[in-house]
Parts: structure tokens; sequence; C-alpha cells
């Protein structure tokens, strides 16, 4: 006679996942220490120059919190680098580099200037969701040129999309110097946009609201990302695309549509900086903003979650350079320097640990 065991079931765990909180400890600190190295090594270039590195670091951190003009400085500047980073963080996670944030940012905000020019005359609530959306749709499409042609012929999104960033600095030239020039200006620039086609103020100092809409969309793609088939999908094709394939997504559409959407978060950049700040469109607007996408976007490792506050730590930094350099007389090019030296750290501290795991297996 023969006696059968039933089988145990193990009860299921409700816990963390093993080992996560260590390893989310260990990225915590390798933040904390490649932003105190990266300080230290600048502030070492900073006394070499002359300089009083305390003061300088003094300025940087006061700056966007002594006073309220300084917060409202710092959260404009938040929005486009927020967006900007989600705009390559995005096709990052597919494997894909969104190199043209720039020049999707600035046909957005072209887009924007010219529904806000050839209908200033509507009222605020019909004016002002044309201008977002133009601004959304340009660069979506913009985006789509380049994913168009990775897909169909092959060709490097890198190198269409860097390609892509100076065909928009000559449609700004052409728009802000010969469609809707304003003379009265003395640099390429557009006459402004309807007031309909503005966004609100709150506050003093005034705050546009694109700020909220930009922390709207960031909760929304970091919840896509993390909770919803298609960021599944995305996460999927960028860690193994032959897996994925195998597996039934289809990786080129996923592929495209990480672009086509980097590039629509590009364009709302546009058209909140013509409708925030601006109220026009101003040749060279776009600032530094593709490096320090990227560079967000990298500090971030990829982790859409990571790179609002990330953002907002750079944002902190780029409006103390002109702090700095007015005060401690340090060239406000030295918080390019620590941005850098962040960038390089973390890499090199991921080096470490991926040798290191290897030597102790």
């Amino acid at each position: 006679m023969t006696t059968t065991t039933a089988p145990v079931q193990t009860p299921p765990q409700t816990g963390a996942a093993p080992g996560r909180g260590p390893a989310v400890a260990r990225q915590v600190v390798s933040y904390v220490v490649a932003v105190f190295l990266a300080f230290v090594v600048a502030g070492i270039v900073i006394a070499v120059l002359g300089h009083n590195p305390l003061s300088a670091y003094r300025a940087i951190v006061t700056t966007s919190f002594k006073s309220g003009f300084g917060l409202v400085e710092t959260v404009h500047k938040w929005v486009p680098l927020v967006l900007l980073a989600l705009a390559f963080t995005i096709p990052l996670a597919a494997g894909k580099y969104n190199i043209g944030g720039e020049g999707q940012l600035l046909v957005g905000a072209t887009a924007s200037t010219a529904a806000g020019i050839l209908l200033a005359d509507l009222p605020l609530p019909v004016l002002l969701p044309l201008v977002l959306v133009c601004g959304v749709l340009a660069g979506a499409v913009f985006a789509w040129v380049a994913a168009w042609l990775m897909d169909r012929f092959g060709i490097n999104e890198i190198l269409s999309t860097v390609l892509l960033n100076f065909v928009s600095f000559g449609i700004v030239d052409y728009v802000a110097s010969e469609v809707w020039s304003d003379p009265a200006a003395g640099h390429p620039t557009t006459i402004p946009i309807g007031q309909g086609g503005l966004l609100p103020q709150v506050g003093r100092p005034a705050m546009h609201l694109g700020v909220l809409l930009a922390v709207l969309v960031t909760v929304a793609v970091v919840v896509v990302m993390r909770r919803s088939v298609p960021g599944y999908e995305l996460r999927a094709v960028g860690a193994n695309s032959r897996a994925a394939q195998v597996h039934g997504i289809r990786i080129g559409r996923v592929a495209v549509g990480s672009l086509v959407v980097g590039g629509a978060l590009a364009g709302l950049a546009g058209a909140i900086e013509v409708a925030g700040v601006h109220g026009k469109l101003i040749e060279g607007m776009q600032s530094n903003y593709l490096l320090l996408g990227i560079i967000i976007g990298l500090i971030a490792r990829g982790n859409a979650l990571a790179v609002p506050f990330v953002a907002l730590g750079i944002a902190v930094l780029e409006v103390g350079s002109s702090a700095m350099q007015r005060t401690a007389g340090v060239p406000s090019e030295m918080v390019l320097i620590v941005e850098a030296l962040i960038l390089l750290f973390l890499l090199f501290s991921d080096v470490v640990g991926a040798r290191l795991g290897r030597s102790s297996r």
C-alpha cells in the first residue's frame, strides 16, 4: 500500500523582495559619495584658481531657497529639465538614444508660437490648450522622423536626432527673423503670442502653472513606466530585445513609440517655455537643456522615478551658478564641471561594483 504525501504549500511572500533593501542602500550610498567627491574635486579646482570654495558653494545652495524669487526661478528651471530628461530616459529604457530633445523643444516652441500668433484673438480656454497641444504634436512629429528613418531604413537614431537639431535651428532662425520678426528686439525674436495663450500665474513672485502641468506629466510617466503593460514592454525590449520579440512584443513599434513619446515631452517643454516664461519665440531659448537633460537621465540611471529629484538638484546648481559668479567670482561654468564629475563618479562606482561582484563569485 502506497502512501502519498501532500505537497507543502509555501505562503506567498508579502514583504519586499530579498536583497532589494541592500541594493537600494548601495545606490543611495553611491549617489551620496559621488556628489561628495564631485564637490571635493571641484572645490580643489576653485581653490587652485584663487577663490574660496565655501563661499562659492554657499552661494549655490542658498540662492534657490533664501528668497521667493530664487525658489520660483529654480522651479521654472526644473520644468524643461525634467521634461527633457524624461524625453531622453523613456527611449533609453528601450535601448534607444534620443539626442534630439533640443530640436524637439525648439520645434514645439515654434509651433506653439505660430498658434499663439495666428489665433491671438481666441480666449484663454481655447487658445492655451491649442498652444500646448501644438507644441506636443510638433515635438512628436519631429521625433517621429528620426524614429521612422530608424525603423524603415535602419539609420541610427543618434545620428538622425543630432542632425535634426540643426534643422530646428534653421526653422527657429527663419521664423524669428523673417516670418513674425520683432524689429525692436535686436535679436531674432518673434512678436508676442496672444494673451489667451499665456499660462496663468500664481503667487508672488509669480509662478506659471506649467509647473503643475510638468508635475502631473512626470507622475503619469512614472506610473506608466512602472505599472502598465506599455511600460513593461518598454523595459523588456531594453533588457533583451530578442527575448521580447520571441514573446510577441513588437520591438519596432515599441522603439518608435518611445522616441515619439520622448519628442512629445520635449515639445511640451518648448510650449511651456513660450506660454509660461518668454511669451514669444527667441533664438537660443533652449539654453543648455539638451546637455543637462542627458546628464540628468544618466545620473538617474534611466530610472524615471529618480529623474525629477535629480532634475531639481541640477536646477538648484544652475540657478546658483550665476550667484556664485557674482559673489565669489567663480566662473559659472564650474557648475558644469560639478555635474560632469557627479556623473563620472557614479559611472566609476558602477564599474567598481561590477568588478567586486565578479570577484566575489
